[in-house]
């Protein structure tokens, strides 16, 4: 899944940056040093406050089929365990008959963990998509004003961007753009857990 945030950090970052360059005015060359900033696009969109709660709401919207998954597990278990109980006090025919059944309720629970999955990453995608294409309008806008000439991706990937072997702290941007999104997004930052409660002294 990791691989898979990286190449859509790294297409919706190149998309959203090119479109950026042809919509900008041309301006002329700095006469300066290359002003270089550093983000981790990826972990940028993934800690962003609207990522988090968009994410929390697919996790729970696939609970049920977690529910399913389970109980169908619970059942050829369950199952399984009687086949083997009780395997010696049935006819060879009636032992068939019960391992198709278990073998039957396998393939089903295999084609749903499959289909499920499918499913969740291709949504967990679009929400990651999502998310990544608006964080890198905000990147735009925020190292133009700040005076940025050439942004480096940190996410690690493919050979197929530059490996950041060192970055000064005061070039990464990653925080910056975190937060300069979560306030352009108006979504707040979701609800810490609640932390356990403290223990009194031992009873004597």
């Amino acid at each position: 899944m990791k691989r898979t945030y990286a190449l859509i950090a790294t297409l919706a970052l190149g998309t959203v940056l090119s479109a950026a360059a042809q919509t900008t005015p041309a301006a002329a060359a700095p006469s300066g040093p290359a002003k270089v900033a550093v983000i981790a696009f990826q972990a940028a969109v993934s800690q962003t406050n609207e990522f988090q709660r968009n994410f929390a709401d697919l996790r729970k919207k696939f609970e049920p089929k977690m529910a399913q998954l389970k109980t169908a597990s619970d059942e050829i278990e369950s199952l399984t365990k009687q086949l083997q109980v009780q395997g010696d006090k049935l006819s060879e025919a009636d032992q068939a008959a019960k391992a198709r059944v278990i073998e039957e309720k396998k393939k089903q629970a295999q084609r749903l963990s499959e289909d499920s999955q499918t499913e969740y990453q291709q949504q967990v995608q679009e929400v990651f998509n999502t998310v990544a294409s608006k964080v890198g309008e905000v990147l735009v806008s925020y190292v133009q004003a700040q005076g940025y000439t050439v942004v480096l991706d940190a996410t690690q990937q493919q050979q197929q961007a530059p490996v950041v072997l060192y970055a000064a702290p005061s070039s990464d941007i990653t925080r910056a753009v975190i937060d300069a999104y979560n306030v352009k997004s108006g979504v707040p930052a979701p609800a810490a857990p609640a932390a356990p409660a403290a223990k009194g002294p031992a009873a004597k």
